[in-house]
Formats: C-alpha cells, sequence, structure tokens
C-alpha cells in the first residue's frame, strides 16, 4: 500500500491543545483597543479602572517614589520571602485594614499577587473546606468575581444590590435574597465603593447584614480594594471591622493596587479571621499550601514598599495626605458632573453620581446608549454603564454631562 498522507488517516491521533475553545473577551480590555484605535482628539476615557490624575496620567505616589529610592539603597538581597510573604507586611496591613477590631493571633494571613490574587486564593480556601459551599454574591459584581467562581466550578447565587431607579442600593431586595444562604455557603461583600456601582451600604445597613450572616450561619467575604477613597482611610474601614468582629469566622481580600498606585506591582493580603486562636495554624498552614500550589513565593517588591510606608511615620504621612488628595479630586469631580447634569436637565435626578463613593458609578442605563455616547461622542464605559469617575478631569465633565442628556439617559 502506498502512503497514506497524514491528515487523511482515519483514526488520526487528536493532538492535545486541539480541543480548546474560544474563550470569551474580556469586555474592559476590548474596550481599551477599542479607546486606543479611536482618532479622536476629544475621546474620553471610563472604562478601565484605575485612577487618573487632571493630565491622564496614573502617577507614582510621592511615599512610593521614596521608600523605592530608600530600598534601592538598603536592598542586599533578592532572595525568597517565605511562601506567607514577609510577615512584617501582613502585620501592617492587617492593622490598616483591621486595626485592632479583633486580636492579632486570631488572624492567619498571607501575600499574594494583587487583590485578584487573594480573591482566586479565598474561592480556593472556600473549596477546599466546602466543596458544595455557595457563594452568594451582589447583582451586579466586579466581573472577575464571577469568571473566577465559574473556573472553579463553585456555585454562584446572585443577590440583589443595585436599584436601577433610585441608583442606589436595593436593601429590602438584598436582606430578603441573603436569608436565603445557609450555613456552609459564602456572602461576598465589597467593604467600600462599591464595584461597579459606587454605591454603598450604611453603618445601620452593615448592621442588618451581620445579623443576617449570625442568623444564617453563613460566611462572609469582604474585598476591600479601594480602601482610602470613599470617605477615608478609616471611614472605609469600619463596614470590614464590624463584620469580623461580629461573627464567627470570616475572609478578607485586600488590595494595594489603588490606595498606594502600585498595580503593576501586583500587591495583596488574604486573611482568614477566626475566634479560635488555636485555628490560626492550621488556617496559616493551609493558606501557605494553597500560596505553593499556584505560585510559591508571593511577589515581594510591593509589599516591602507599602511596608515601609505604613511603618514610617513621615511616610505614612506624606501617603495618607495624596489618598486624601486623591479621595477629594473624585469627590470634586463627582460634585461637578451632578451639578452639570442637573444644569442641563433641569432636575435633580442625577444626585446619585455625588453620593456614590469610590472610583465608580453606574449610570443605570441601557447598553444601546452607552454605545450611542461611544459612537457620537467618544465615550467610552462598560456596557452597563459603569463609569470610572477618575478619567474625568474638569475640561471633559461638561463633554460627559452634555453626552449624558443627549443620549436621553
Amino acid at each position: 500500500m502506498g502512503d497514506v498522507p497524514h491528515g487523511t488517516r482515519r483514526n488520526r491521533r487528536r493532538l492535545m491543545f486541539e480541543t480548546l475553545e474560544k474563550r470569551p473577551a474580556d469586555g474592559i480590555l476590548a474596550l481599551m483597543q477599542m479607546y486606543k484605535d479611536d482618532p479622536r482628539q476629544t475621546k474620553i476615557d471610563l472604562g478601565v479602572g484605575v485612577y487618573k490624575d487632571a493630565t491622564g496620567l496614573t502617577p507614582v505616589m510621592r511615599a512610593i517614589k521614596t521608600a523605592e529610592q530608600q530600598l534601592w539603597e538598603q536592598e542586599n538581597t533578592k532572595v525568597y520571602t517565605g511562601l506567607a510573604g514577609d510577615p512584617a507586611f501582613s502585620d501592617a496591613m492587617i492593622k490598616l485594614v483591621l486595626s485592632d477590631a479583633v486580636a492579632r493571633d486570631t488572624i492567619a494571613a498571607v501575600a499574594t499577587p494583587g487583590g485578584t490574587g487573594a480573591v482566586r486564593q479565598a474561592f480556593e480556601l472556600i473549596q477546599m473546606a466546602r466543596p458544595a459551599a455557595r457563594v452568594f454574591v451582589s447583582d451586579p459584581t466586579w466581573p472577575n468575581h464571577i469568571s473566577i467562581l465559574g473556573y472553579l466550578g463553585i456555585e454562584v447565587v446572585r443577590y440583589r444590590y443595585f436599584d436601577d431607579e433610585s441608583r442606589g442600593v436595593d436593601f429590602d431586595g438584598m436582606m430578603e435574597d441573603l436569608r436565603q444562604a445557609k450555613a456552609g455557603d459564602v456572602v461576598l461583600l465589597h467593604g467600600c465603593c462599591h464595584n461597579p456601582t459606587g454605591a454603598n451600604l450604611n453603618m445601620t445597613e452593615w448592621q442588618a447584614v451581620v445579623e443576617v450572616l449570625n442568623d444564617t450561619g453563613a460566611v462572609p467575604m469582604i474585598d476591600i480594594a479601594y480602601q482610602g477613597f470613599g470617605d477615608g482611610l478609616e471611614e472605609d474601614a469600619a463596614a470590614t471591622r464590624l463584620v469580623a468582629a461580629s461573627v464567627p469566622e470570616c475572609l478578607i481580600a485586600a488590595s494595594c493596587s489603588k490606595n498606594f498606585g502600585i498595580y503593576r506591582e501586583r500587591t495583596g493580603l488574604l486573611m482568614a479571621v477566626s475566634r479560635n486562636a488555636e485555628a490560626r495554624k492550621l488556617h496559616q498552614d493551609t493558606l501557605a499550601f494553597l500560596n505553593r500550589q499556584n505560585f510559591s513565593f508571593p511577589p515581594d517588591h510591593g509589599a516591602r514598599l507599602v511596608t515601609m510606608i505604613l511603618n514610617d511615620e513621615a511616610l505614612r504621612q506624606d501617603w495618607m495626605a495624596e489618598v486624601e488628595e486623591v479621595r477629594g479630586s473624585m469627590l470634586g469631580l463627582r460634585t461637578q458632573l451632578a451639578g452639570e447634569l442637573q444644569r442641563l436637565s433641569g432636575s435633580d435626578r442625577f444626585g446619585f453620581i455625588a453620593q456614590h463613593r469610590g472610583m465608580f458609578s453606574r449610570l443605570g442605563t441601557t447598553p444601546q446608549k452607552v454605545e450611542e455616547m461611544r459612537e457620537k461622542n467618544g465615550i467610552y464605559m462598560v456596557a452597563d454603564s459603569r463609569m470610572n469617575i477618575a478619567g474625568l478631569n474638569a475640561e471633559t465633565v461638561p463633554i460627559l454631562a452634555k453626552a449624558i442628556i443627549d443620549a436621553g439617559v
């Protein structure tokens, strides 16, 4: 018999990777590319979730620059840190997030590659401890929450959160849905500056959430990525501290990307809090094990800079002052935009923008109107109408306001 061409063999061996399926494109990354390709000089990027100053730059914070210079002069090794990262980083971040809300000896903690790494490790810990656990997530939430949970095969239950009419929290709907949680389930909460809506619970509502958690036996997991961008460093941590002090156990995923401006350094921390101090060693060992399986030793550069800043009074004060400048800038833009929209519309229906906190607000309009603003005005925001307030400046606020009104939002 003659040779049979390789591609026509009846029982051709299948290649390993030919079974891969195309994954859905990340909407925000696609939006970033569309923005880059748009030649209009008047285009406005409100999609990507990074802080920008009035010139459109995401600057390196002053304290970070100073700490990096000191580190360059002092650092004498690049050897690995421990599997959990530098313990001094954990101590400094626990103090920043939790203060003295719970005893330090009840908290296990590991450094992670950014807040996303902390979220991923938390979900894996949940899966390891309770394979049948359901995770309750706000509707809407940060898309990567849903993506990671789906990838891990963890069941997602959405609870009502954002009211498209009031552009505030649908608190009654939220409470009704959270009461369906059971012991062994997890309720994912945003510690402050809710992403993507900017609508937050007040402390009375947080207390009610705590009561539901204790009634149902569900475990809270708090994602806190914007501490200092809402009402202040201490104020933004108040809800997380309340929850941690009020329930038997909880998980906290903290990010340093935004409030320290070290996005690319991938600096985060995962905390597991329990009232049982004797369980802390088991929790700590388990978290270190998960780090070992996923990436072994966590990155250290950003974590070391954060540690230096939080443990040096002069650096800390300069950092706190700059965080307050950033917060004030975003609040000013919110006030300006709400005022301009009130002037153009003759109504106060956009007052929610000034009431929201953090980098984001959700307009509560349709993807079609978002698309219309992009095509006609070069306004780039996520299809669900989430806009990054920090992407604005005093000159672009009137442009955005007019586009919103012209689109009939």
